[in-house]
């Protein structure tokens, strides 16, 4: 979690502040007990899928949640559309290769390309770090602003 160092407590943070405890949440993402427990304890970081389901669940960007950001930006999101295929559409959009973006952030083109087929999604370090490259917000990669 050295890479996220504020995410266990801002997550902490909106759990409080919902009023349910971590059991009542994990249930409410059909995810285990001790998933959200864990996440708040620091033990483990989630996935980018369980990432954009905690900041729909809290209303907040994940920008915010990754403690990119200070402010919660609470707004309405869109749903992600397939990462890849958002991959696909920002570079295109910023003129970027994915040459160019692995010279950038030292993510290989060859990971970049199971993004973009759909086989795999990046983790959460490798996001941030192509958010950063191309001077976007997360969820402007992902899709999630209107």
């Amino acid at each position: 979690m050295k890479d996220f160092p504020d995410f266990a407590d801002r997550l902490s943070e909106l759990i409080f502040e919902s009023g349910k405890n971590v059991n009542q949440i994990s249930d409410e993402l059909g995810c285990g007990n001790s998933t959200v427990y864990h996440y708040t304890t620091e033990r483990y970081l989630p996935n980018l899928e369980m990432t954009v389901k905690l900041a729909d669940y809290f209303n907040c960007s994940t920008d915010y949640l990754l403690g990119i950001t200070a402010e919660s930006n609470a707004e309405s999101f869109n749903v992600c559309p397939p990462f890849g295929k958002r991959f696909t559409e920002v570079l295109k959009e910023k003129g970027v290769s994915r040459y160019s973006l692995k010279t950038k952030t030292k993510i290989a083109e060859s990971v970049m390309r199971y993004w973009v087929q759909g086989k795999t999604t990046p983790s959460l370090v490798n996001l941030v770090k192509i958010a950063k490259a191309l001077d976007i917000t997360v969820d402007y990669l992902l899709g999630r602003e209107k």
